[in-house]
């Protein structure tokens, strides 16, 4: 299948979810609003599960391509950190998926699939991919954290990265904080740029 075939799939399932419980979502459905066959849908996801389990990485994707702008939109460490949080709280608060997967609390609406691995048979390389393990909130957490710490280190030895490491952790943790029950008209930015404050991230970014 075309990655743009497989993209308007996706698409479809995602409206749909907007609509209706997961559960009410059908795949026939989310065919003909492709504008492909339902064989077809089953050919590339394999079942309701697999096409669960890939909107859910896809989404997973998609936060991840945010932090990755965040982090490089901004040239001070605190302020990239800060956007970060920023986008998380955002997105958490737009996408439904996102949320469950940075807090764990799955809604009857949504779909709920396993995070473990899950055996395929399938010879499509994305549906493959799919059945690979999702993200726990941990596994976001470190991710967020190891991607910071990436691009706001300084070259050589001595850039204090485990200090820094805790500065980027404690970023997303306050945003998934926010997330959890939102603050005041200060908003996460400010929340985090007071956290950060003292001591700043060691190594300002690049």
């Amino acid at each position: 299948m075309m990655p743009a075939a497989r993209e308007s799939l996706l698409d479809a399932a995602y409206t749909a979810l907007l609509r209706r419980p997961w559960s009410a979502v059908r795949m026939v459905d989310v065919a003909a609003a492709a504008g492909v066959s339902r064989q077809t849908l089953y050919n590339e996801f394999g079942s309701k599960e697999g096409l669960a389990r890939a909107l859910v990485r896809r989404e997973a994707d998609g936060y991840l391509a945010g932090v990755d702008r965040a982090l490089g939109a901004h040239g001070d460490a605190r302020e990239r950190l800060t956007a970060t949080a920023e986008w998380t709280t955002a997105v958490a608060r737009d996408n439904a998926l996102v949320r469950a997967m940075l807090t764990g609390c799955w809604g009857e609406r949504l779909p709920a699939p396993t995070l473990s691995s899950v055996p395929s048979s399938s010879s499509v390389p994305a549906q493959r991919r799919a059945d690979g393990p999702l993200p726990s909130p941990g596994d976001l957490v470190s991710m967020v954290r190891d991607r910071a710490v990436a691009v706001i280190s300084a070259p050589g030895p001595g850039t204090g990265s485990r200090e820094l490491a805790r500065s980027c952790e404690l970023a997303v943790r306050l945003a998934l904080s926010c997330v959890a029950a939102p603050p005041d008209a200060c908003g996460v930015g400010e929340l985090v740029r007071s956290a950060l404050s003292a001591p700043s991230p060691t190594a300002a970014g690049r």
